[in-house]
């Protein structure tokens, strides 16, 4: 690639920002921000879509296949050197839980503010349903 000056601006601005999110308070701090989020939309969701009944089953559709993606990809077990091949050459974890997923380096940080959008996106329609149903 070539070095040109919109790849070396966006190569220091990428730095920078990665400088910045290393302080473990603002890192917090979007994360915390991404769950809140996810809670607004999710009342924003069950707003929009609770106005016609066309785009229910279709926006419950995309809902469940993009929360089962992050969790995917944010709780599946990585390959780690503590693992044994058993007699049919399949690799097996010692531990039921992977040590490298307790480790917060483990997950990028992309993958850190999707999961809590996720989980706030969860929490927000539960409450939903919660005041629909009272």
């Amino acid at each position: 690639m070539q070095n040109t000056r919109l790849t070396i601006l966006v190569d220091v601005i990428l730095r920078q920002l990665s400088q910045w999110l290393r302080n473990p308070w603002r890192r917090i701090s979007v994360v915390l921000v991404g769950l809140l989020f996810g809670n607004f939309a999710a009342t924003l969701i069950s707003t929009v879509t609770g106005q016609t009944a066309d785009w229910d089953v279709l926006v419950a559709l995309l809902l469940l296949c993009s929360c089962e993606l992050i969790s995917w990809l944010a709780y599946r077990q990585r390959p780690s050197s503590s693992t044994e091949r058993n007699f049919r050459g399949d690799a097996r974890q010692n531990l039921p839980i992977s040590p490298q997923l307790s480790s917060p380096s483990s997950q990028s940080f992309i993958l850190e503010i999707a999961n809590a959008v996720k989980i706030g996106l969860v929490y927000g329609l539960f409450v939903e349903a919660l005041k629909l149903g009272s």
